[in-house]
């Protein structure tokens, strides 16, 4: 009898042991899950590419990405940022943008992820109603930058205010302008800052995401916009290689969701287009 408590003690004593080994291992694969988890610091403007990012922050929570956000006011530094470690992607930019930045610093080794959606490019102003009450000698400012500055070019002449060298295309300059019939006056400022120059211009050429922060409503403020015909698409940009990266194929295939798509058809209404 003797013999049997014994047996059943050391039983019970080597029972606890194993229980208070498997309530430690209970804890490791939290301590391990956490230890996993992969950061996508990404630099990104704030209308709209970060509340489209901060959507999907949970569901990269979820597949073991936690999402960074740097919050950028210029097109330059993002990429500039990107190509020296300092981010892991940004997303602000379109392709020929990116095409552009990239051809005047050759030393940069940063490409296309994918792209995500169209902002169409339009023309406002807190003066006038419509384009044809433009005045001879009417002053409009557009972006200054080469590729914001040609497209801005592009939607005056498809406005009919301008008229370009034929062929010049999305790296038109004002030097290009070969027709003027109202003698527009072209004032070539920062795109982030074009917005602030409405009071004192006649129209304005601005990105969207930059009108949207001046709390203008493409669909019901531009007078003139880019239609979704538009090959200005923006797109995810990270250094080159690095788009094969588990965690950076993760955000795509969140960015490029359908929970995407729907958040950007019902918060910006039409003056944002999904791109895939």
């Amino acid at each position: 009898m003797r013999k049997l408590l014994a047996i059943a003690a050391s039983m019970m004593t080597a029972a606890m042991l194993f229980t208070g080994c498997g309530g430690g291992g209970g804890e490791a694969p939290e301590q391990k899950t956490a230890q996993e988890m992969k950061t996508v610091k990404i630099g990104a403007t704030p209308v709209p590419h970060v509340e489209i990012l901060e959507q999907i922050r949970s569901d990269l929570e979820k597949d073991g990405v936690t999402l960074d956000i740097v919050e950028f006011s210029d097109y330059v530094q993002p990429n500039i940022a990107l190509n020296d470690g300092e981010l892991d992607a940004n997303f602000f930019q379109h392709q020929p943008y990116l095409d552009n930045f990239v051809a005047e610093h050759k030393e940069m080794k940063i490409k296309s992820a994918g792209g995500i959606h169209i902002e169409p490019m339009g023309i406002y102003s807190l003066k006038i109603k419509n384009l044809d009450e433009l005045q001879d000698g009417a002053s409009v400012s557009i972006p200054n930058d080469p590729t914001n500055g040609g497209r801005a070019l592009l939607l005056l002449s498809k406005a009919g205010l301008i008229t370009l060298k034929e062929g010049v295309g999305a790296e038109a300059t004002v030097q290009d302008i070969v027709g003027n019939p109202k003698n527009i006056l072209l004032q070539e400022v920062e795109a982030a800052q074009v917005p602030r120059t409405l009071e004192d211009v006649d129209a304005a050429v601005i990105n969207t995401n930059f009108a949207m922060q001046a709390q203008l409503v493409p669909t019901k403020d531009a007078m003139f916009m880019e239609d979704s015909t538009s090959p200005y698409v923006n797109i995810v940009v990270v250094r080159d290689g690095d788009e094969t990266r588990p965690e950076i194929e993760t955000l795509m295939k969140h960015l490029k969701s359908d929970k995407v798509k729907d958040f950007i058809d019902e918060k910006y209404k039409g003056a944002i287009v999904a791109a895939f």
